[in-house]
């Protein structure tokens, strides 16, 4: 027997390989990002600057693909569990801002179709929405179908919605 097949911290090269390539995803993630997101998530000024680089020679071809290399060498000497939690933080956070426009939606579908039942359904689990208004977006809504108006109506009521909801 040799003495490395007893070593329990030898790593496969395949193992190494699909490391760099995981790191390099990660950079490549980091390059998408936009510049208010980019802020929220803990790097050094290094990596910082690699990745505003990486942004601005997104059109050249080979100069791109060479500095998501170079992001991808500078994440492996990295700690990139924090880089990590705030990209998942992130990716949360835009689901949940998701969700909440699909509720939204519905209760404004619903609102639209069916009237007054909708309209208490919605102050019974909002009650600081006022009744007046929802009725009065509703019927607004409704005439500007009939006459074949574009729906301000409909996206005042979601704007609506969306404030009661979110306070």
């Amino acid at each position: 027997m040799t003495e490395f097949e007893h070593d329990d911290d030898l790593v496969s090269k395949s193992e190494l390989k699909r490391v760099a390539e995981a790191q390099q995803r990660l950079g490549e993630q980091l390059v998408a990002l936009s510049e208010g997101k980019l802020a929220k998530i803990p790097l050094d000024e290094e990596l910082l600057d690699a990745i505003h680089l990486a942004q601005r020679i997104r059109n050249t071809r080979e100069g791109y693909r060479r500095q998501l290399q170079l992001i991808g060498k500078m994440m492996r000497h990295r700690d990139t569990a924090p880089i990590e939690q705030a990209l998942a933080e992130l990716e949360d956070a835009h689901n949940e801002q998701s969700a909440l426009f699909h509720q939204l939606e519905k209760y404004r579908d619903s609102i639209l179709a069916r009237g007054d039942e909708a309209i208490q359904q919605f102050i019974d689990s909002y009650p600081n929405a006022d009744r007046q208004k929802l009725r009065q977006f509703y019927r607004q809504a409704n005439k500007q179908a009939q006459q074949g108006k574009s729906p301000a109506a409909a996206r005042e009521l979601f704007k609506y919605l969306r404030e009661v909801v979110t306070l």
